[in-house]
């Protein structure tokens, strides 16, 4: 495989997963959450990445794997993996516990709202802050090998999932940053850790590199898909849609939505 191809890709899932900093920045400089604008924002990338996971992804897997294994069993095997890939991030998404889990929704302004805590319990959120940290680091591995996969197959594919996970990263970043930040009363410290949780994406994609790409044929290749089609469209629905109702109004997260799924549909069209 030629390696600017390999390069590009990991460039991409690098910017994405360093996306949490873009979070961090604002908890660190904004002074408000424009809510209806992260909304929409969410409700964006929800879009593209449901209608790329059924459209594109899906389909490009349900070829490759009827090509090897022919139409029925390919099929089978497809939809086995799609479903596989919704299990694979939901065990995830239930091994994190709920109180330290970085998809749930704040607000910049809760930076301003910290009070000074007791040593005791500078200690206790301290330990939320980092088991967050670490959270969003194990959340965002498959959305890395997602996005490298993508960027393999399709440079333009890459780029869509690319863009719709940096967004998704984005909120997540802030997530991060409140708890470290009232567990430390240090921003520079908040904004840090959040920073570098975002780097398990690039190790997502190395993963990819280093153990899938060798063995890469038509079948690894369909099961891995489908697999990433069944990751986004779980990330969308569990996480993405519901953090865009929590920020803004519904028909703000839902005009995002379409919005999202027109633009992806165009952007496939133009490179069809």
């Amino acid at each position: 495989m030629d390696a600017s191809v390999i390069l590009f890709a990991f460039g991409l899932t690098l910017f994405a997963g360093l996306s949490t900093g873009i979070g961090s920045a604002l908890a660190f400089f904004a002074k408000k959450t424009n809510t209806r604008f992260l909304s929409a924002a969410l409700g964006f990338s929800a879009g593209v990445m449901i209608y790329v996971s059924m459209i594109e992804i899906f389909v490009k897997a349900k070829d490759s794997l009827t090509e090897a294994l022919g139409a029925t069993r390919g099929y089978w095997i497809t939809t086995a993996s799609f479903f596989g890939g919704i299990f694979l991030i939901s065990l995830i998404d239930k091994l994190v516990p709920s109180f330290e889990n970085p998809h749930e929704a704040r607000e910049i302004e809760e930076m301003q709202q910290h009070e000074v805590q007791e040593d005791k319990k500078k200690k206790e959120l301290m330990r939320m802050g980092i088991f967050s940290a670490l959270a969003i680091a194990i959340h965002n591995f498959p959305e890395g090998l997602a996005t490298f996969m993508g960027a393999l197959s399709d440079p333009t594919l890459g780029i869509s999932i690319a863009v719709a996970i940096a967004i998704h990263n984005i909120p997540e970043g802030i997530a991060v940053s409140v708890p470290i930040y009232y567990a430390t009363n240090d921003k520079k410290k908040a904004f840090g850790l959040s920073f570098l949780s975002g780097l398990a994406e690039p190790v997502g994609a190395a993963l990819g590199f280093f153990v899938l790409l060798p063995f890469m044929n038509d079948i690894v290749f369909g099961i891995i898909f489908a697999s990433v089609a069944g990751i986004m469209v779980y990330i969308s629905l569990d996480e993405l849609l519901p953090t865009a109702e929590k920020y803004g109004e519904h028909h703000i997260a839902i005009y995002g939505v379409i919005l999202g799924m027109v633009v992806m549909a165009f952007s496939l069209l133009m490179f069809a």
